[in-house]
């Protein structure tokens, strides 16, 4: 019976999953003899831990790794670019500072994922551990920021001031260090607290799962509840409101399609491809829209308007 926190049927089933690098590390110190299926051979595993179906590591047997994916998150950095820009140029509108923040983690996740999920990386490598915990603490932080961005819509606090900023920052940070710490810990046996799944094969912890699948789930949600009442009965406006519906459909399509759809690409395509860069081009999307509910909802502020001294 699969526990709460136990990642085993994510690394088996979901192919391309990045927290199982982390937990074939584990493994392959702990209990080696677990490892079994395409994960035998760490030259040649794919992200997973006895996986149904994944993409070899690359040039194993002609393998481009996980090349849709590659290029995906490739193309989806110019796109974030993009809207660091186009964000930049808004002097005047609210929240500015916070969402190119926001912008600028989710930038910094897309290479992170080319590395721990396209298979281009040996599994059980320091390197690639290393990766995937800074990937984990990088994803938790970004949710973090996302909420952190409603909570200054609200104009509880002045946006761009330090007031603002420093606490987005110093909370953003606990996020990444936690995190990152973590997934460490899951992977390297740093100590007994978030160590050794027992039994070892259940691929079990619990602070894990919360912060890379509970927490964004709820930050998510939190955030989208805040700005449809800030549309809905603060600013009283249409428009934006399907700005940020879409977003959020596109979202949850997202991860739909990572969960639902991984395996059955990957075995349609007979493990050349499989659906993560699906999931990466509507979650790019998904951002973009969000930068033009955004910008819908700050377009007639002061920055466009004649200044007259008086």
């Amino acid at each position: 019976m699969t526990r709460f926190g136990d990642f085993q049927t994510l690394c088996s089933q979901v192919p391309s999953y990045p927290w199982c690098n982390l937990f074939y590390r584990q493994l392959l110190h702990n209990d080696p003899s677990a490892l079994t299926g395409l994960s035998a051979n760490t030259s040649s595993a794919p992200i997973g831990v006895d996986p149904q179906c994944g993409i070899p590591k690359v040039k194993t047997d002609g393998s481009l790794g996980n090349i849709a994916n590659i290029i995906a998150c490739g193309a989806s950095v110019f796109v974030v670019l993009s809207l660091i820009i186009l964000a930049s140029r808004r002097k005047a509108a609210v929240g500015r500072t916070e969402i190119r923040l926001f912008f600028f983690i989710y930038l910094l996740t897309l290479p992170l994922q080319l590395l721990t999920t396209g298979s281009v990386l040996e599994q059980g490598s320091t390197a690639l551990v290393a990766l995937t915990a800074i990937h984990a603490g990088l994803v938790a932080t970004l949710f973090w920021s996302l909420l952190g961005n409603a909570v200054v819509a609200t104009q509880v606090v002045e946006d761009g001031t330090l007031s603002s900023i420093i606490p987005l920052s110093i909370v953003g940070a606990c996020f990444f260090i936690v995190t990152t710490y973590i997934s460490l810990d899951v992977a390297l046996t740093i100590s007994r607290t978030f160590g050794p799944s027992n039994p070892p094969q259940a691929l079990s912890s619990v602070p894990l799962f919360v912060l890379t699948s509970i927490w964004p789930a709820v930050a998510t949600l939190i955030y989208f509840c805040i700005m449809l009442y800030i549309v809905i009965y603060v600013l009283n406006e249409i428009r934006p409101l399907w700005f940020y519906i879409l977003s959020g459909i596109l979202f949850v399509v997202s991860q739909l399609a990572y969960f639902l759809l991984n395996k059955v690409i990957c075995k349609g395509s007979s493990s050349k491809v499989d659906g993560s860069f699906i999931a990466t081009l509507l979650e790019t999307a998904a951002v973009s829209v969000l930068y033009i509910a955004w910008r819908s909802i700050t377009e007639e502020d002061w920055d466009n308007d004649v200044f007259y001294p008086s």
